[in-house]
């Protein structure tokens, strides 16, 4: 039988990728990524007029050109042809959030709302809702309203409520020019297969859909705001399908603009996070997947719903049929790094990166790999935008503590690293107070190919060994499963995600294991860390908020 091959669609923070992937093996045939044209837009719109603090947009017609160029770049690198491609399917940021007409034209393309930023993509790590957030949370904790431990204990201004609410406190002309507002990954299904349908990945993660009850009833959303008590119906509206299903087949229009073949099964968009666990070969309880890019997710598969509070969502079937999938994250960890990088590094930094021919981070994770532990002086907190997991709080901050005028650039870059697998281990411990422990840990993501020292921490902070995924592109790996499953058996492709899940996805050979003399110091310095998030954990310090507060535009 002819070999045949499914195309996953990752859609990150900064850039998007497709990759061709044999469906007998996994192998990539070809993979392709381009940046998005306007990146992520905090400062400004493509038109000049200025953004607000803690604003993070995007323009929805860079997804699409994205999504063209790269399929049609891996269909050609493999020269394979569309009659041999059986399925599509993506994984994308959430709660990555859209406005569009009856017509899926986003509000932002259609001239009169092009000036208007609600009219935009709200990135996941748009902030700017917090407030929306903070009133949601004392409404549902006085009301009673829903099961508040289900999503960590807080409602997140990361999650689709708030964004909403946002934009009807702030700009209702968007509200009720809309026809749906929807998630970025349902958006391009939508526009993929003509069906109007949303996944069960976004709705029940990202906005309080539930598998029995579905979305709040009306009086839920009427108490939080009047215009809030039809948005389930007049927004909302369409099936929700479950993970690893058919969203629909690809029309013939979308078929041209790709060059494949019509009528090719479209699977179900799912969270890009979600999507490494099948692309790491993760399929029982025990195991842990780490996600390392511009911020960090964390996720496991479980038997039983979660009961305590500190994670992002629990959700049966979320990623796994059979499975509850939790999931908790950190809302910077490349983006720290990055960060640091950009704007804190002297200018002999630069200087040896331009003449060596490497990046500033490179110089500055090589400098460090000389260090060991606690030889810094230093201890940060990981909080650089807000706090994801266990605190749900966009108002926390980062912070460095020992600095002295001996610190050098390497030190702190050191440290910030530590912060976030000091993070990650309380993370951790979150999920094992609920009886989910970690037995084996599979990383995936950009950083951990490319950062051999942050990874080496990683493994000494957690006392873990941590395997690491064969593949570059892991979630897209992982929805190209996904597609193999939309396509089914009869077509060449699996009859469930376990089974693609078991035949397509491989580990790396090595493995990082934790340095025991490491592991000692890494404990002391860990309890440091506790105390300082115990000392600025929300409701306990206001200091974070003061300081925020006055930074104010």
């Amino acid at each position: 039988m002819e070999q045949r091959y499914v195309i996953g669609l990752d859609f990150g923070t900064k850039s998007g990728r497709a990759i061709l992937a044999a469906t007998q093996n996994g192998d990539i045939k070809a993979a392709s990524s381009a940046d998005y044209p306007h990146g992520v837009m905090d400062q400004q719109l493509p038109d000049g007029t200025l953004l607000k603090r803690d604003w993070a947009l995007q323009h929805p017609k860079d997804y699409l050109d994205v999504m063209e160029t790269t399929v049609r770049t891996v269909l050609k690198q493999a020269g394979v042809s569309s009659g041999q491609v059986i399925g599509i399917s993506l994984d994308f940021t959430a709660s990555t959030v859209l406005p569009v007409d009856e017509h899926l034209i986003p509000l932002c393309m259609k001239i009169e709302f092009a000036d208007h930023p609600h009219a935009y993509v709200k990135l996941w790590k748009h902030h700017a809702a917090q407030k929306q957030a903070d009133r949601i949370n004392d409404y549902l904790a006085t009301e009673g309203l829903i099961d508040l431990p289900k999503f960590g204990g807080r409602i997140s201004s990361e999650i689709l409520l708030p964004k909403i609410l946002q934009i009807i406190e702030e700009d209702f002309d968007i509200y009720a020019a809309s026809a749906q507002i929807l998630e970025a990954s349902d958006w391009i299904c939508q526009l993929l297969t003509g069906e109007t349908r949303r996944t069960q990945s976004t709705a029940a993660y990202k906005a309080m859909w539930d598998e029995k009850t579905g979305y709040p009833d009306s009086n839920f959303f009427k108490g939080i705001h009047p215009a809030l008590e039809g948005v389930a119906q007049e927004k909302l509206w369409g099936d929700v399908v479950p993970v690893g299903s058919r969203f629909g087949t690809l029309t013939a229009d979308w078929a041209g603009r790709l060059g494949l073949k019509t009528g090719i099964a479209v699977g179900c968009g799912i969270i890009d996070a979600h999507a490494g666990l099948p692309g790491c070969g993760i399929t029982r309880p025990g195991q842990m997947l780490l996600v390392l890019g511009t911020s960090s997710v964390q996720t496991m598969l479980s038997k039983v719903p979660y009961a305590k509070k500190g994670i992002c969502g629990s959700v049966k079937g979320g990623i796994m049929p059979g499975y509850y999938a939790l999931e908790s994250g950190l809302a910077a960890v490349g983006d720290v790094l990055d960060w640091f990088a950009g704007n804190c590094t002297p200018g002999i930094c630069e200087c040896e990166a331009r003449n060596r021919g490497i990046s500033v981070q490179q110089i500055l994770t090589e400098k460090a790999s000389h260090l060991t532990p606690g030889q810094t002086g230093l201890i940060a907190l990981d909080w650089w935008n807000g706090n994801k997991t266990p605190y749900v709080d966009a108002t926390r901050s980062g912070l460095i503590l020992g600095c002295t005028l001996t610190t050098r650039p390497e030190d702190i870059y050191r440290a910030l690293i530590e912060s976030t697998a000091f993070g990650t281990r309380l993370i951790m411990e979150t999920f094992e107070q609920a009886g989910n422990f970690t037995e084996e840990i599979i990383a995936c993501g950009g950083i951990t190919h490319k950062n051999p020292l942050m990874m080496q921490i990683y493994a000494d902070v957690l006392n873990k060994e941590i395997k690491i995924s064969a593949s570059d592109e892991t979630p897209a790996l992982g929805s190209a499963m996904y597609a193999a499953v939309a396509a089914g058996p009869e077509a060449g492709g699996y009859a469930t995600i376990f089974e693609a899940a078991e035949n397509m996805s491989c580990l790396e050979s090595y493995a990082y294991h934790p340095i025991k003399e490491y592991v000692v110091i890494y404990e002391s310095l860990y309890q440091e860390y506790l105390s300082l998030v115990n000392q600025f954990a929300p409701a306990l310090h206001g200091c974070m908020e003061k300081l925020k507060a006055f930074s104010q535009p």
